[in-house]
């Protein structure tokens, strides 16, 4: 069993920046990959990015390459999610999501092989 739970989110102008942290309890933090995912209203969930168990690899939407990075701090049990830049485009339900079995660690999109997920985060992006 993992349990996510997001923060972070809030209400930015264009331009402007948020860091989301995800923090995890239960399984060992270090066996798995997380992904953070996004929502907007009226569309399906869709990947954002996502990191390794280790931290050395991720991956990104090619729509937030260069502004958004997702990085891992093992010891406090935490992935966050650098958001720079940020767009009326981006305005979501940011959710976190832990896969302990399907991509072996590795940092992939699939939304379905996710195993666990938080509550989510409102961020909102004014223009």
């Amino acid at each position: 069993q993992v349990q996510l739970v997001e923060s972070g989110g809030g209400l930015v102008q264009a331009g402007g920046s948020l860091r989301l942290s995800c923090a995890a309890s239960g399984r060992t933090f270090s066996t798995y990959a997380v992904g953070w995912f996004r929502q907007a209203p009226g569309k399906e969930r869709e990947f954002v990015a996502a990191i390794s168990r280790s931290g050395r690899r991720t991956n990104y939407v090619d729509s937030v390459k260069g502004r958004f990075t997702i990085s891992r701090d093992n010891a406090k049990n935490t992935v966050y999610l650098q958001m720079n830049v940020l767009k009326p485009e981006d305005t979501a339900v940011y959710y976190c999501a832990a896969d302990i079995s399907f991509g072996l660690g590795y940092p992939h999109d699939a939304l379905d092989e996710y195993d666990y997920w938080g509550q989510g985060t409102q961020v909102t992006v004014s223009s």
